[in-house]
This record gives structure tokens, C-alpha cells and sequence, in this order.
């Protein structure tokens, strides 16, 4: 065998992750708070960079703002600044205590009380049991029920229950109003009557379906979760990203910029700097230089991408945008890549945490792909989406004889009707999304 070292030419693509690449990948999945930090934080690495920041009113995402009317960002309200201003929240706890400043408490039954109290759940159910809170506190069972008992008086009614029926019964004991017949079945028939065996239970009390209709439509108006009302959580708000606007007919789309800071280069410091002769000066600004023009070219193409996606997204569901949520039309990732020339995942990595303000409120991006439906009526461009087939479960639903209610499968024979291809088992899925019991407890027995 004869071996040789040879030279031979060829030649291959391939991509090198830089560093720089790999940043700039990760500048355009920045939501607009991960950007913000990160801007600062490299103002802080660099003494070249400026950052110049505005403060900007925050949107609620669940607000519909109207068609004709554009929001003029640069008239700022005199009073918004007071709308970011954490408004004190009284948490369950704090209501409690309020209203037992006026009792008088003995040490020991405050200590009690406290334990109670700091082992409520958000819903307001006692998470522990008495047994527990008596070793704890050194008292004896009696006055550690003694002392829920108290707190059970108070509001919201309800609270301190160690269960739903419980919860249920210390509200029905606080209305005057409330059917006797009520009271029994919650408290003797718990089981039967939250199982829906009310053929059974009528047959045991000796009453019409009717009756338990009437009970059930009135434990309805009671309140499972009394705490639930005081949890101290923030309301979650946004700021869009981009701003889709209707004028006169056309539908507009543009950059919303002013919750991010700008980036200025620090002129004044570059030049001071530049006056020293050292090469390690030298080195550290033309290194710093490159840094700031990276970010600037970074940003630039972050927010060329973002509006070539927001562009075809809007291309892709005009009818949402000018009809409404219910008439989202099916879109994946894909076609957006294809129709702007880039990888799929750049358009997931831009779509990101970032949101559009539309006329009907504000929306993730993520919002508007959704996946087609078989259809037997429509065209590959008119696919029913799986929005369009809950919003039609919900109306059939809605529109139902609350007697004879509608089964998955009826429901699937009417969307077949209607062109929409949905097993019954995706009905069923569907119905759980939408909140929806099953047709055996929908049933009603006026």
C-alpha cells in the first residue's frame, strides 16, 4: 500500500456563530423589558453609549381603544404618572384583622386567631387543621374551634372553611333568605347533588327535579372562593410593540419606540479620551466604538424584522383587524417566513413576548397563528381555525334547549353541517377550553 500526502482544493458553506451573531440573535427574542436591561446593562460595560429613557403610560391588553380614534402618544397626560403609582391593596388578611380590632381578645385567643388567619389560602380555606393549630399554640381543641368559629363570622362570608360545602353552608346560614330546602341538600346530600344525581335525591326527599333546579340556580349566586376577591396580584399590563391604526378605510401599521430608551453616542467622553497617546486608550475605545455600532446595527434590524412580520401578519388576517378576534384565520410561522424571506425561527424568535395594539385591544403576536381546521366548504385560504370552531361551539351552546341538551357528538354532526370536519373527542377538548361543562351537567329541570 502506498501512502501520500497530497494538497487538494475544495470548497464548503458554512455559518460561524460569532459572538456578535449569537447577541444579535438574542437582541431580537428581547421583549421589550429583557432589551431595556440589557441596554442598561451595556451602558454600564460601555461609557461610550448613552442611553435616554421617556416614560410612557402603560395600556391594560384586555382594553378595546376605538377604531377613529389614534392615540397621541407625545400630548402627555399631566396626571399619568400618578397611574403608575402602586395603589395600596388590602390583602384578606388585612381585612380580617381590620375587623377584629373592635372584639376583645384575650392573648391567647389573638394567638390562635393569628394562626388561623396566616394559614388561609388565597381563596380564604383554612389550609391546616385544628389539631395542628392547638399543639402549636398549646391550647386545647375547643378553643382553637372556639376561635375559627369567630373568625368564620366575619367577611366575606365564607371564609375559614376547611371545604366547599362548608364554605357553601356558612354563607347559606348568613342569608336570611336562604330556601330551607337548600340548606339540607348542602349540608345531608352534598355528594348526590354536586354528582348530579338529582333523579336519585328527589326520589330520597321526596320533591320535584324542579325543586333541585331551583336550589341549584340559587347556590349558584354563592361564592366558592370568598377570598379569592383580596389577593394582592397586580394587574398585568403591557406596552405594544407595534400599533396597528384603521384611517379613513386603510389600516396602518407602525413602530411604537417610546418605552424603549434611545441610544446616543457619548461624544464628549470619545473625544476626551482620544487626546491620551496610551494604546491600551486606543484599544479600548476603538473595542468600545465597535460595541456601540454593533447595538445600533442590532436594533436597526430588530426593528426592520419586527415590522416585515407585522407587516405580513396583517397581510395574512385583515379581517381580524378590521372585524374582530373571531375571525382569525388559520397562519403558521412558516408562512410567514416564506412570504419575508427568513428562517422560521427568526419569525418565532420575533414574535416573542411582543404585542400589537389593534382597535379591538392589545394582543401577543403569538395570538394570530392558529391552526387550520379540515373543511369540507372551504378553499386551503378560507380553512376554518380552531378559534372560529370554539366561538361556534359557544354559540350552540348558548342557542341550546337547556332540557334536551347538546351532546359532543350532536355537536359535531352540526359542525359538519356547517362545512367544519371536528371529532367528537376535539369537541370535548374544545368544550373543557371553553369552560364548558358536559351536556349531562347542563341540563336544566324547570
Amino acid at each position: 500500500m502506498r501512502l501520500e500526502a497530497n494538497l487538494y482544493q475544495h470548497q464548503t458553506l458554512k455559518l460561524a456563530m460569532t459572538q456578535e451573531l449569537t447577541q444579535a440573535i438574542a437582541l431580537l427574542q428581547y421583549s421589550a423589558q429583557e432589551l431595556t436591561s440589557f441596554l442598561e446593562m451595556k451602558a454600564m460595560e460601555n461609557p461610550l453609549i448613552q442611553l435616554e429613557s421617556s416614560n410612557v403610560k402603560l395600556l391594560d391588553p384586555h382594553h378595546a381603544y376605538p377604531k377613529n380614534k389614534r392615540l397621541n402618544y407625545s400630548e402627555r397626560d399631566q396626571k399619568s404618572w400618578l397611574e403608575q403609582i402602586a395603589e395600596p391593596s388590602k390583602s384578606l388578611q388585612d381585612y380580617l384583622f381590620m375587623q377584629l380590632t373592635m372584639k376583645a381578645l384575650t392573648g391567647k385567643q389573638k394567638y390562635l386567631i393569628n394562626q388561623i388567619i396566616y394559614n388561609l389560602d388565597p381563596n380564604g380555606y383554612l389550609t391546616i387543621d385544628l389539631e395542628e393549630i392547638s399543639k402549636l399554640c398549646g391550647t386545647s381543641l375547643v378553643e382553637a374551634a372556639d376561635c375559627l368559629e369567630m373568625v368564620q363570622q366575619l367577611d366575606p362570608p365564607g371564609v375559614g372553611a376547611r371545604n366547599l360545602q362548608e364554605c357553601l353552608l356558612l354563607q347559606i346560614e348568613r342569608v336570611n333568605e336562604a330556601p330551607p330546602l337548600v340548606k339540607t341538600i348542602i349540608q345531608d346530600f352534598f355528594l348526590e347533588f354536586a354528582e348530579r344525581k338529582w333523579k336519585q335525591l328527589a326520589r330520597k326527599l321526596s320533591i320535584e327535579l324542579s325543586e333541585i333546579q331551583q336550589a341549584a340556580d340559587y347556590v349558584q349566586t354563592l361564592e366558592p372562593r370568598p377570598g379569592s376577591h383580596y389577593q394582592t396580584e397586580k394587574p398585568h399590563y403591557v406596552v405594544p410593540d407595534l400599533i396597528a391604526d384603521i384611517q379613513d378605510g386603510e389600516l396602518s401599521l407602525h413602530l411604537f419606540e417610546k418605552h424603549l430608551p434611545t441610544v446616543h453616542f457619548q461624544k464628549d467622553y470619545y473625544q476626551a479620551m482620544s487626546t491620551y497617546k496610551d494604546k491600551q486608550v486606543k484599544d479600548f475605545l476603538k473595542d468600545k466604538t465597535q460595541d456601540f455600532h454593533w447595538i445600533r446595527r442590532s436594533l436597526e434590524q430588530r426593528k426592520e424584522t419586527l415590522i416585515k412580520v407585522g407587516i405580513s401578519i396583517i397581510n395574512w388576517q385583515q379581517d381580524f383587524f378590521f372585524k374582530g378576534p373571531s375571525y382569525l384565520k388559520p397562519l403558521t410561522m412558516r408562512d410567514i417566513s416564506e412570504e419575508i424571506g427568513v428562517h422560521e425561527s427568526t419569525v418565532s424568535r420575533t414574535v416573542r413576548e411582543k404585542y400589537i395594539q389593534t382597535p379591538f385591544g392589545t394582543f401577543e403576536l403569538k395570538t394570530f397563528f392558529s391552526t387550520g381546521l379540515a373543511s369540507s366548504t372551504f378553499s386551503d385560504q378560507e380553512q376554518t381555525s380552531a378559534v372560529q370552531v370554539r366561538k361556534t361551539i359557544q354559540e350552540l351552546i348558548n342557542n341550546e334547549d337547556k332540557s334536551r341538551p347538546l351532546s359532543d357528538q350532536k355537536i359535531a354532526d352540526l359542525l359538519k353541517q356547517l362545512g367544519m370536519e371536528i371529532s367528537r373527542r376535539t369537541i370535548a377538548k374544545y368544550r373543557d377550553q371553553l369552560k364548558i361543562p358536559s351536556s349531562s351537567k347542563r341540563k336544566r329541570y324547570d
